[in-house]
């Protein structure tokens, strides 16, 4: 579907207040209710803004979920940063919009759609200030993603594949018609990993292209017969759409600077690692710039075009996780050392953004639950706090001239677009802001404590609607999965704080050591210790909870999370018999097996000292079912516990779900096996998602009330 002839200002003051904004008067507030899965479930999802090159508008998609997935509709649409009109709808395309991007003088906007007629995503462009329907740009067969107008704004960069051997879009057209017209459907493969989360990978080969910015015009192959594109291990990040390349045009326009992989072929033995290349916009043999065992990505250059920013990983061999620092070399690159300017943060850098005239880096990382934003001058000194919201997290940072825009939200306040740099944060959109208005829920509680291994250790309290300090409450302990993640004062839908304690329990959430936004130390500190070390400080956890907050009735307790967090509860299952019971979604049973199996295994290599056939006794001694025939010790698996797995996870396939469930019945334990034949690590499905919920309530109920 296309949009109607409007120019933007007709779209911007039509009638209707459907996106809100910052000056959104609400009537008085209606009585509030216990959330519910349609709370969860039905919550706009705000995607991350895109400002202009001016800094005068913002561009963004606003997902309007639904349970029946052919309900479901996402669109752009675009906020003035000028004044307060609310956000308006800029596309009406069921199919939905991803990608956007201006050009320079911010007239016109190019996103990644797959409409009537397309097989495959491709490029469009829309006219924002002269109105009309969008334009389909490419034809390509394989699709188009991740376009950059060029700094005159007459040419296009973006990322496509071809198959091995092919020279053109003839022959990629022929390719994919042969392996369309097999007879037979095995797959082959001579390369690791064979799949990614829920996805058998095929023999694509990830390419630049650069276009006129016209309809019609031919793509053109920028790495077409080069040698680096020929190795082996050449490729880029791999995401549900495939590979991408973190790519963008010099400030002369006159080439192409990317971040690309030549050692994907090691994946199986080694750490992967990027290193930034430039290849003339003419074509030819790529240059590497940068000559280390780093990883650089996140390539932005200033507005001078003077300076060239990443962020990168020192990739350091034989360590399971490396903080993420903010690096910047001055352009033309000459010195392949960058310039570290957060060298003295120990913190990894999420994100970060250029406003322009400021002469600073403002970025956000991950500490105690929540991502604040900060700034560092662009020499690497002088180091701050921006103004941030006291609570939550901001999801997502760009610049655009002085402009500044984000997403901020909290477990309590569900995403919105705000406005940052220029003073207080303000809201600029409030698609969300009356449904969470109408839930009674409150902001978590953050306590610390010192661990026995003398660590502090960050947790956060969710409490459930109609709470009463007077009277006495079940705990659940969720754990995180990671393990190199963190808890964060943010909306969730797969396992919602606040939809997980509605039935009336506590919810703890707790940031064990190999948890991100504490220090590379913290993160690390999990190596050789996989599970144990963790798991008695979850346990640590609960005790403290216990005493310090007289509400929690210490003889009612359970635990549950999720991947790392499922691994996590079934060692707790094997090794204590504290808690009441157990939930565990796509959970690893063996180390052994869940090295073996997963999409992943050189980092649980590298986490547990060495191969699987080496003396090393992480192995067993780490493994939950190894431990789970332990009676003697007076621990082994004897708590109930609820087990769920997606058949389609190849991060942690369904074979330990499946171990899990025979260890459980092998040794007579009450257990219950959930097995969601279409989802993959995460249960995405909005009724699958609510039968889940349903089953979690339920086991819990049936052994804590």
């Amino acid at each position: 579907m296309t949009i109607p002839r409007l120019s933007i200002f007709a779209i911007l003051f039509s009638a209707g207040l459907a996106g809100g904004s910052a000056a959104y008067a609400a009537d008085a507030p209606p009585a509030r209710h216990a959330i519910t899965h349609e709370d969860v479930w039905l919550m706009k999802r705000v995607g991350a803004p895109v400002p202009s090159p001016d800094g005068k508008w913002a561009v963004f998609s606003v997902t309007d979920p639904a349970y029946d997935s052919k309900e479901q509709w996402s669109d752009l649409w675009i906020k003035s940063l000028t004044d307060d009109t609310p956000a308006r709808r800029l596309t009406f395309s069921k199919g939905g919009e991803s990608g956007a991007v201006w050009s320079p003088d911010g007239r016109q906007l190019v996103f990644v759609a797959k409409r009537d007629g397309d097989d495959a995503a491709q490029l469009y462009r829309i006219d924002v200030a002269g109105g009309g329907e969008a334009q389909r740009l490419t034809t390509l067969t394989l699709g188009a993603r991740q376009p950059k107008f060029s700094p005159d704004g007459t040419q296009l960069l973006f990322v496509s594949d071809v198959y091995p051997g092919d020279t053109g879009e003839d022959d990629v057209r022929k390719s994919a018609k042969e392996r369309k017209d097999r007879k037979y459907s095995a797959r082959a493969y001579e390369t690791f990993p064979p799949r990614y989360f829920d996805k058998w990978l095929d023999d694509k080969k990830v390419r630049l292209f650069v276009m006129d910015a016209a309809a019609g015009a031919k793509p053109r192959d920028l790495l077409a017969g080069s040698r680096l594109a020929a190795l082996p291990g050449f490729g880029g990040g791999q995401g549900d759409e495939g590979q991408s390349l973190d790519a963008l045009w010099s400030p002369d326009g006159k080439a192409v600077v990317f971040a690309a992989s030549t050692n994907r072929d090691e994946a199986a033995r080694a750490a992967g690692y990027t290193q930034i290349y430039s290849v003339p916009l003419a074509g030819g043999e790529p240059a590497q710039l940068t000559r280390d065992k780093h990883s650089y990505g996140s390539l932005k250059f200033s507005a001078d075009g003077r300076t060239l920013f990443v962020l990168t990983q020192a990739e350091e061999e034989g360590k399971v996780y490396d903080v993420t620092r903010l690096a910047s070399f001055a352009w033309p690159l000459t010195q392949p050392a960058p310039r570290m300017l957060t060298a003295s943060l120990d913190r990894s850098i999420s994100r970060f953004a250029l406003p322009a005239g400021t002469g600073r880096v403002v970025f956000s990382y991950e500490h105690a639950g929540l991502e604040q934003l900060h700034s560092i001058n662009y020499a690497g000194g002088d180091l701050r706090d921006e103004a941030s919201p006291a609570t939550g997290s901001i999801g997502s940072l760009a610049a655009g001239g002085k402009a500044m825009v984000g997403v901020w939200e909290s477990s309590v306040h569900p995403p919105e677009v705000y406005a940052f740099g220029n003073g207080a944060p303000k809201r600029l959109t409030a698609f969300n802001t009356e449904r969470a208005a109408s839930i009674d829920w409150q902001a978590p509680e953050h306590f610390w404590f010192k661990a026995s291994d003398g660590r502090m250790i960050h947790n956060m309290l969710v409490k459930p609607a109609n709470f009463d300090p007077a009277k006495k409450y079940p705990l659940f302990a969720v754990i995180h999965g990671g393990a190199a993640n963190m808890w964060r004062d943010q909306f969730v839908i797969r396992w919602n704080y606040h939809l997980l304690a509605q039935p009336g329990y506590v919810v703890l959430l707790t940031d064990y050591k190999g948890s991100t936004g504490y220090g590379e130390e913290f993160a690390r500190a999990i190596q050789g210790d996989p599970l144990k070390g963790p798991g008695d400080e979850i346990n640590e956890a609960v005790d403290e909870a216990v005493k310090k907050f007289g509400y929690i009735d210490g003889g009612r307790l359970a635990a549950g999370g999720a991947s790392y967090g499922g691994h996590l509860a079934n060692w707790l299952q094997a090794t204590t018999t504290r808690y009441k019971a157990f939930v565990s979604h796509a959970g690893e049973m063996d180390l052994v097996m869940q090295w073996g199996s997963s999409d992943s295994i050189h980092g649980r290599e590298v986490n547990s000292g060495g191969p699987v056939w080496g003396d090393q006794a992480v192995w067993r001694e780490q493994s939950p079912v190894m431990q789970g025939g332990n009676h003697a010790k007076g621990t082994g698996f004897t708590t109930p516990i609820l087990i769920s797995v997606g058949e389609l996870d190849y991060r942690v396939p369904a074979n330990n779900a499946l171990m899990n469930y025979a260890t459980q019945h092998r040794l007579n334990v009450p257990a219950k096996l959930l097995v969601f034949p279409d989802e993959n690590h995460w249960i995405l499905k909005g009724e699958n998602s609510r039968y889940f919920y349903s089953e979690v309530h339920g086991w819990l109920a049936r052994y804590l009330k």
